[in-house]
């Protein structure tokens, strides 16, 4: 464990540099007129003049002839000091806190609706494996693996918000207001989840160790709390952890579709007005938190793992 968290600490380091870097160039290689850009995102598009272009071309004169740029820039980014948002003018560690822990939120309420759905009909799919409900659930989860975020999302907004009007189509604020979009992550991750826990279980189910305490005459449920759960934790713990880097990372288009005041979606809006201190310290965000959330399954991996235990 010792050795891993060491390597994951490697790793954090390396993103904060590799990012920092990649972000630094890449940004400033974007075509179009940063200053307009960033005059726009500040102003407004339709109100947008000359006299607005040039105080913004002078004060990125004014912060280009503080020395080197880039050396100045990275000793404020080894202390996490990210400056000011080129269009709010807030400091930026201070949106960062706000739209990540809105993603967060998300992204966790999500995951928790998907556990609710996956690992009861994943298990009994796997313990009655090739019965009915088994190839009912590969038929819909196929049918649901294939359709888009997007379009499921619309389809969720036309039904419970136009039709039924049960629910919002979009805001923030009220724990109503998470049921759309989370509920629109949580199928389609629950898609691929049902066939990640169905077979994991299956084979602890045909595993030597299960079959023997059968023929004990362990009742299922004795079974699965004994011998099943803990041996199957491990890939499935494994799986939702990575999808939960996913949800994080990945939920642009349902943030956007949504109007929710994510850190993917304020990443969008900040390339687009060439906002780089919001861009680089949003992508550092997210490189560091895989790295986190990557230990953090390691570790409950680890604990999970029946051979790693000592009698």
């Amino acid at each position: 464990m010792i050795r891993q968290l060491s390597w994951r600490l490697m790793q954090a380091f390396f993103v904060v540099l590799s990012v920092g870097l990649l972000t630094w160039f890449l940004v400033r290689s974007l075509p179009g007129d940063m200053a307009w850009r960033i005059a726009s995102g500040r102003y407004g598009y339709d109100r947008v003049d000359a006299d607005a272009v040039a105080r913004v071309q002078q004060e990125l004169s004014g912060a280009a002839d503080q020395g080197s740029a880039l050396l100045h820039w990275l000793f404020d980014l080894l202390q996490f000091n990210f400056g000011r948002s080129l269009v709010s003018g807030e400091p930026v560690m201070d949106e960062l806190r706000w739209q990540l822990s809105q993603t967060l939120a998300l992204a966790g309420i999500s995951l928790l609706l998907a556990i609710i759905l996956t690992l009861p009909l994943g298990i009994w799919a796997g313990c009655h494996a090739n019965g009915k409900l088994d190839r009912l659930l590969f038929w819909l989860t196929s049918m649901l693996k294939s359709v888009p975020h997007f379009a499921l999302g619309m389809l969720l907004i036309v039904l419970f918000a136009l039709q039924l009007d049960w629910l919002p189509s979009a805001g923030h604020g009220e724990l109503r207001h998470f049921l759309l979009p989370a509920l629109t992550l949580a199928l389609s991750l629950s898609a691929v989840g049902v066939r990640v826990v169905r077979e994991a279980t299956w084979q602890v189910v045909n595993a030597g160790y299960y079959q023997w305490g059968e023929q004990k005459g362990l009742a299922t449920v004795t079974l699965l709390r004994r011998h099943g759960l803990r041996n199957l934790g491990t890939p499935v713990l494994t799986w939702f952890g990575m999808q939960f880097v996913w949800l994080v990372e990945g939920v642009v288009v349902v943030e956007t579709l949504f109007a929710w005041p994510g850190i993917g979606h304020a990443l969008v809006h900040a390339i687009f007005a060439r906002d780089v201190p919001v861009i680089q310290a949003s992508a550092m965000a997210l490189g560091l938190l895989f790295v986190l959330l990557n230990m953090l399954v390691d570790a409950g991996c680890h604990l999970l793992d029946p051979r790693g235990t000592r009698p």
